[in-house]
């Protein structure tokens, strides 16, 4: 079987990375192509993940960089469509959410090419986030639905997939989580940064819906000055959010706060080992939320929903939105040691990429 995987932004590169080592570990059985369409194309934000994942740099590179959602899920279609065209192979195998996702399941669809969406049943249920659509419309695109979670497979039940296109098999980021705790450890970042374990906070924020709105971006920065009076924020901060503060005019407050400290986008290793080790982690990401969980780190999610309500239900994680009012409060009762205890969920073990292979082989 010639599997193609697609891969486009940080995230998916953790998710592929262990199931293509395991289907190298099936060489009579399975070959493997690894197609960049280049959605994420500053190396800070993708170059340097493959290096840290200990995965081989990707065969092809469409290079199709930014631009609207439209524009960008165009102009993958077009290149990839060339490529399956070109490669024939058995399979698409795609993972999470973003717009390179979309577009290869729909351009394999119409080629009659079948589907793996890895990361499947997942949603907020608010389709005005761009990526509950990806979600959606890949599901109901594809062969092989690989889930993540219990919920994940009554979602796609109640959408009417068959029952043997599911296949429950835990949390494939989990598998890269487990897999560099130990390189994690050997992080310069402390010594560099000159930063204390468990005397920060670390903060993630990219999503459109809370960094291009100037009245939004601002109530959460207004949030984070008051957060940082109390302990010391560490941010890594994303190309597109780091563009709208200086549109909107907010460079001069941000400067003024300081104990925020930004610095620029992290390798892997470099990031892991300051989300082990923060006293709360306040995050827009999907992924983070999944990590937090695993390793009982207080998590407080920027958004108004979420398509993992297990970290919720089972893990540390807690929905604050961007209002100021809550994402103060929530912080300084972390801070105050009214930490949500949680546990980690089913199957998410560091064996789900074993699962995939293991149905892929049947």
């Amino acid at each position: 079987m010639k599997i193609l995987g697609v891969v486009g932004a940080r995230p998916n590169f953790m998710k592929i990375a262990p199931i293509f080592r395991a289907l190298e570990h099936n060489p009579k059985k399975f070959k493997t192509l690894l197609v960049h369409t280049g959605q994420h194309y500053d190396d800070k934000m993708s170059k340097i993940f493959f290096q840290d994942l200990r995965l081989p740099p990707p065969e092809i590179n469409l290079g199709v960089g930014s631009g609207t959602h439209a524009e960008q899920t165009g102009k993958i279609m077009m290149k990839l469509e060339k490529v399956m065209l070109k490669e024939e192979p058995d399979l698409i195998m795609v993972v999470g959410d973003v717009n390179s996702t979309l577009a290869a399941a729909v351009t394999a669809s119409k080629i009659h090419i079948p589907i793996a969406h890895v990361e499947a049943g997942l949603r907020s249920f608010d389709r005005r986030m761009p990526e509950e659509i990806n979600r959606v419309v890949t599901d109901a695109l594809s062969c092989y639905l690989f889930t993540p979670s219990r919920d994940a497979n009554d979602n796609l039940h109640r959408e009417g997939i068959p029952e043997e296109r599911i296949h429950f098999v835990g949390n494939v980021m989990i598998d890269t989580l487990r897999l560099c705790l130990n390189l994690a450890r050997n992080s310069t970042i402390f010594k560099e940064l000159g930063i204390e374990r468990n005397q920060y906070a670390l903060l993630t924020l990219h999503r459109p819906s809370n960094v291009d709105s100037p009245q939004v971006l601002e109530e959460i920065m207004v949030a984070f000055g008051e957060v940082q009076k109390a302990i010391p924020i560490i941010f890594p901060i994303h190309p597109r959010t780091e563009n709208r503060i200086q549109e909107f005019g907010f460079s001069r407050r941000i400067e003024e706060m300081n104990g925020l400290r930004i610095i620029p986008p992290l390798g892997y290793l470099d990031f892991l080992a300051l989300e082990t080790n923060a006293k709360l982690v306040l995050t827009d990401s999907g992924g983070i939320q999944e990590e937090t969980t695993v390793l009982s780190i207080p998590c407080l999610t920027l958004r108004e929903s979420t398509e993992r309500p297990i970290t919720i239900e089972q893990g540390t994680n807690q929905i604050v939105g961007h209002s100021k009012d809550k994402i103060v409060e929530n912080s300084l009762a972390i801070l105050g040691g009214e930490v949500k205890k949680g546990k980690i969920p089913e199957l998410w073990d560091g064996k789900a990429a074993e699962r995939i292979v293991k149905v892929l082989v049947k």
